[in-house]
């Protein structure tokens, strides 16, 4: 095996041994890899870095060489079918901008006059009224009730006839006294409330004060973009949002502690391409029938799923960047594996509760819906719904089956941001891979069937290296070795070729500390009739 190594040429296409390609990477002091190539259908020669060159820059440049030009024919239709329109008003079309200014006249008007919290007004109270009831009314009483100047009269008849006039004047002072300050109560409260409608009332939203600066114009956008542009709809989904949020309890339902028992089932991991945040939705989570009475087995339990959701959400939301170029949407990933069929009615009810608060309150938050392990009764049941959804929403839409989850993961997201039990490298979350974090990038490479692809790491200082690698699905041979630049040295195995299935560990993780200058070759071996996706990222710790 010492006197293979280092050949690295292809062999001619009629040997009968599999085909070899290479890729060399020089690690010289102070050099580590910071950028990932993108990924390479093939490198038909061995490729080696000059020491004073950073491996990445070559890294890059090589695999971009190597693209055919058909590949950009092969991105599914969906991959450019949606792109997220700009929130900078000066990108807006004239329309568009007629309608912003026009929704944000219809919300100042609605802030001016309170229209969006506060209740509705009471009737005025009676008793001020009786209290105060002037003359003419006391007289109209009197004609009405015979009796009560009979008990006035006798009470007047028991003072002296020379006081009686007397106690008259006092009693008409004492009543237009009342009135006065009855009437004075009055204005004055009419001149409070009337100052009280003059000042605009505060409107909160996700964390942003509508219409206070540009952050605004981005939510506006989003009730805008939602009802296709139309001022009146979207005005109206605005109120009724903020009402729903109000009668909900968003605000306090954000500091509630509703356990952690679902934390498995949606989670945030890692970022996509573009810097979206990434959100999980782990459906077979929900196979665990104890979870599953847990949460959906009574009206009042599912209540408590729907505001656990919410809350999930809305903490998600307050991380998000409202300026006019910043990320505000997320990446949506639903994972179906061994998820419940529609049999499940619990199930049901509770889903079609949350798309339902979701759709009429969180608008043109989703950045892309990328559905993974489906199975073929959700195709069926998508394909009868596909005729009720906008364009616009099923744009959106990705779906893959189970052998196609993590090629069509990595169109969106980079491979160290995929959790590694979606065929990435991340397992940024546990203390188990302290080598590498979900910063550290991964380089992609395919490796075509029935040939070897060689990985070269030329090593120019004493260091211990580190590396970890895996081959989707597996089904190759992996082995690795050291081989020095001193031709009295000899080659050092540091892994022998072993089979590898797709029932073994993910990844391999290995390390190896250099004296002698020279290489690490990485060999991966396909013998199969299908191309292999390789990952792999390394890093160097000075002696």
């Amino acid at each position: 095996m010492a006197d293979e190594a280092p050949k690295t040429a292809p062999s001619d296409s009629s040997d009968p041994a599999p085909p070899e390609s290479n890729v060399s990477q020089a690690v010289s002091e102070g050099q580590i890899p910071s950028q990932p190539p993108e990924p390479a259908e093939e490198v038909p020669e061995p490729e080696r870095h000059e020491k004073s060159l950073p491996a990445t820059e070559e890294e890059v440049i090589e695999p971009e060489k190597q693209k055919p030009a058909e590949e950009s024919h092969k991105i599914p239709q969906s991959l450019i079918s949606f792109k997220e329109e700009s929130n900078r008003v000066g990108d807006l079309t004239d329309s568009q901008r007629n309608a912003l200014q026009e929704l944000r006249h219809l919300v100042q008007d609605a802030l001016n006059h309170h229209q969006f919290t506060s209740p509705a007004t009471p009737p005025p109270p009676t008793t001020t009224k009786q209290e105060a009831k002037p003359p003419v009314a006391e007289e109209k009483d009197q004609a009405c009730n015979p009796e009560k100047p009979e008990l006035e009269s006798e009470t007047s008849s028991e003072l002296p006839p020379s006081d009686v006039p007397k106690q008259l004047e006092a009693t008409e002072k004492v009543t237009t006294e009342e009135a006065a300050t009855t009437e004075e109560s009055t204005s004055d409260k009419q001149n409070l409330e009337e100052k009280t409608e003059k000042a605009p009332e505060e409107v909160f939203i996700w964390g942003i004060p509508l219409l206070a600066d540009e952050r605004s114009d981005v939510i506006l956008l989003k009730f805008l973009r939602a009802r296709d542009f139309k001022v009146k709809e979207a005005f109206i989904m605005m109120k009724n949002t903020i009402q729903w949020r109000k009668e909900f309890g968003i605000d306090s339902l954000i500091e509630e502690d509703l356990g952690d028992d679902l934390e498995k089932v949606v989670f945030m991991h890692g970022f996509d391409r573009d810097k979206h945040p990434v959100c999980y939705n782990v459906f077979g989570e929900f196979q665990n029938k104890e979870l599953y009475q847990k949460t959906f087995s009574t009206a009042e339990k599912r209540m408590k799923f729907l505001r656990w959701r919410i809350q999930f959400l809305e903490r998600s939301i307050r991380n998000l960047d409202f300026s006019p170029g910043g990320v505000n949407t997320i990446f949506q990933v639903n994972d179906l594996k061994n998820s419940p069929g529609p049999g499940k009615r619990e199930l049901r009810q509770a889903t079609k509760q949350a798309l339902h608060l979701l759709q009429d309150n969180y608008p043109e938050f989703v950045a892309k819906q990328v559905f993974i392990n489906v199975p073929w009764w959700y195709l069926a049941f998508y394909t009868m719904m596909s005729p009720f959804m906008t364009q616009r929403t099923k744009s959106k839409f990705v779906f893959a089956g189970a052998g196609k989850t993590a090629e069509t993961l990595f169109k969106y997201i980079s491979p160290e941001q995929v959790p590694v039990q979606y065929g990435g490298l991340s397992v940024d979350y546990c203390d188990c891979n302290p080598d590498f974090t979900i910063a550290d990038p991964v380089t992609e490479l395919i490796v075509k069937p029935a040939t070897k692809q060689n990985v070269e790491i030329i090593i120019s200082e004493k260091c211990i290296i580190v590396w970890e690698l895996r081959v989707v699905g597996w089904e190759v041979s992996y082995s690795a070795e050291f081989v020095p630049n001193s031709e009295d040295s000899y080659t050092v195995i540091i892994q022998k070729a072993t089979r590898m299935s797709p029932n073994d560990g993910p990844v391999v993780s290995n390390s190896y500390k250099v004296i002698d200058l020279g290489k690490i070759v990485l060999t991966i071996d396909n013998p199969t009739s299908k191309k292999k996706k390789l990952l792999y990222r390394f890093t160097v710790k000075p002696l």
